[in-house]
């Protein structure tokens, strides 16, 4: 994180500078939705790891949620399965759902696991299966065992927080019945964090935030409402894939997250720049009451 040419002093005064922070997150939870760029990209996936096992160690309980969307689609293409989306969703039936529990539990969950273990934190693995941590039903019979939340049963991860694990979640639903379903990871984060009345939600993307001009960076919204956000909806400035985003944003709210950012997971360090520096990364989405 730090330039190698910065003196002792200099590292000693950036450590200084992030003891406000430190002790405003410390025993608080923070949720991360972790995909994307900085999920397949080898560098980045470690600066994110890092990032969590630093966060862990200095007391803050760090929770990780994550998606696989292009692990899935590559582990399909392999089987000679094609990949079908409808409106950003992937069309799931019954072989897909087993090929997305196989991705999702168990190659990238337990790779991240050991990632962390390796880096120095103390990780567990769980799908939303386990504990049936996340209940769902069938969204739309026309998209197959793609899942629609219908309860999340947060103790499990309360638990291993308690024990002093990072939980690491795979985001896979169940029913009564049986039925495993692939549940959208954006919007598990969102009921995850809710559910554990988390301090913050961090969704990791592609992009740099909220922008005015989706064409240019320089246009970042570093602040809005629930409000706000709407009504920019509706004239058309947030559009395409950060609708979806937003949405996500308003539920963890809704259902009482603090505040969510959105940030450009690409930035080597970036959950550590919001975390631990008043200036932050991202566009920082509060509820009405907040602002």
């Amino acid at each position: 994180m730090l330039d190698k040419n910065f003196t002792n002093a200099q590292r000693a005064e950036v450590l200084t500078q992030a003891l406000p922070n430190i002790k405003k997150y410390s025993g608080k939870i923070v949720v991360i939705k972790y995909g994307g760029n900085a999920m397949v990209n080898e560098t980045l996936k470690e600066q994110v790891m890092e990032d969590i096992v630093l966060l862990s160690l200095i007391g803050v309980k760090v929770v990780l949620v994550h998606g696989g969307g292009p692990e899935i689609s590559e582990m399909m293409n392999k089987l000679g399965k094609k990949a079908e989306f409808v409106d950003g969703l992937r069309v799931t039936d019954k072989e897909t759902v087993d090929i997305v529990q196989m991705v999702l539990a168990g190659k990238i969950n337990k790779s991240l696991v050991n990632f962390i273990n390796v880096k120095g934190g103390k990780a567990m693995g769980i799908s939303g299966m386990d504990g049936k941590l996340i209940e769902a039903k069938m969204k739309n019979e026309k998209l197959g065992y793609v899942g629609e939340i219908t309860n999340i049963n947060i103790k499990p991860v309360e638990d291993l927080l308690a024990k002093g694990y990072i939980p690491i979640i795979s985001t896979i639903g169940c029913d009564d019945k049986g039925n495993a379903y692939n549940i959208n990871g954006d919007t598990a984060a969102a009921h995850i964090a809710g559910a554990l009345r988390a301090e913050r939600l961090i969704m990791m993307t592609d992009v740099a935030g909220i922008l005015k001009d989706k064409d240019d960076p320089s246009t970042l919204i570093p602040e809005i409402s629930i409000h706000e956000a709407e009504e920019l909806s509706q004239e058309g400035i947030i559009s395409g894939g950060m609708i979806p985003k937003l949405e996500c944003c308003i539920t963890g709210i809704r259902k009482g997250v603090e505040n969510v950012i959105i940030m450009d997971g690409r930035v080597p360090h970036a959950i550590l720049m919001e975390l631990l520096t008043d200036e932050g990364a991202g566009t920082m989405v509060k509820g009405d009451k907040n602002v």
